[in-house]
């Protein structure tokens, strides 16, 4: 799916102004088997970064209230949309009907051996697979990937074959992350899925996204 908004006008605007993560970034040519991602945040963390959907930077959402930390990187796909196709396939997925989007873009989870110092970066990464959460009835999935060329992730090219060890720790900082004390959390991972669905994930996101913000590209060209 080519980006229309990475035309000369969009090319123009970004060498002025800084380019928004979510509608500005190109996801690339070989979506969904390598794309470009966003992260928010990284393993040293101590409080919780997104993005902010108005402005483009990063934003405090929370402190961590407990000792948990993402495990991995962790932010975001541009110009991707949990919306209907989404939550139409987890309903598929679960038979649960009462499944909605989370109009947020589609999260991402990056396996990689080097220490990355802070987020707000730009990381082309490999999907293998993803957790399909559910969080109080939105569809929330989470892309797992590994970083494009790292040395010791380069080799894995499905979720089964990652380590256990490695799929439950991400599996816990899912389940546990907006846990609040004494008010657990309302979320589940009903699947753990491999590569091609989560290419399938991936492709109906950008769909999502498409379908939300077609105009997008019409209203920044006569700015």
């Amino acid at each position: 799916m080519k980006n229309s908004l990475m035309g000369p006008i969009g090319l123009l605007m970004g060498l002025r102004y800084k380019s928004h993560p979510w509608h500005g970034i190109d996801i690339g040519d070989e979506a969904p088997k390598v794309i470009t991602t966003f992260i928010e945040m990284v393993p040293r963390d101590t409080v919780k970064y997104e993005i902010d959907k108005v402005s483009g930077y990063l934003k405090i959402d929370r402190p961590q209230k407990y000792s948990n930390s993402v495990p991995a990187l962790y932010g975001f796909i541009p110009q991707t949309l949990c919306g209907e196709k989404i939550a139409d396939f987890a309903i598929e997925k679960t038979g649960n009907h009462d499944i909605t989007g989370d109009n947020d873009p589609l999260d991402i989870c990056i396996l990689t051996e080097k220490e990355i110092s802070h987020g707000d970066i730009l990381v082309k990464a490999r999907p293998i697979g993803g957790f399909r959460m559910i969080d109080k009835n939105q569809a929330d999935d989470k892309i797992i990937a590994v970083m494009n060329n790292d040395a010791m992730y380069e080799g894995f090219n499905d979720l089964s074959e990652v380590p256990p060890m490695v799929i439950e720790r991400l599996k816990h900082y899912f389940l546990t992350y907006k846990d609040l004390p004494g008010n657990p959390s309302n979320c589940e991972i009903t699947h753990a899925y491999g590569r091609e669905e989560a290419y399938l994930v991936i492709e109906k996101s950008m769909e999502d996204y498409k379908m939300k913000f077609e105009n997008l590209d019409t209203l920044l060209s006569t700015v």
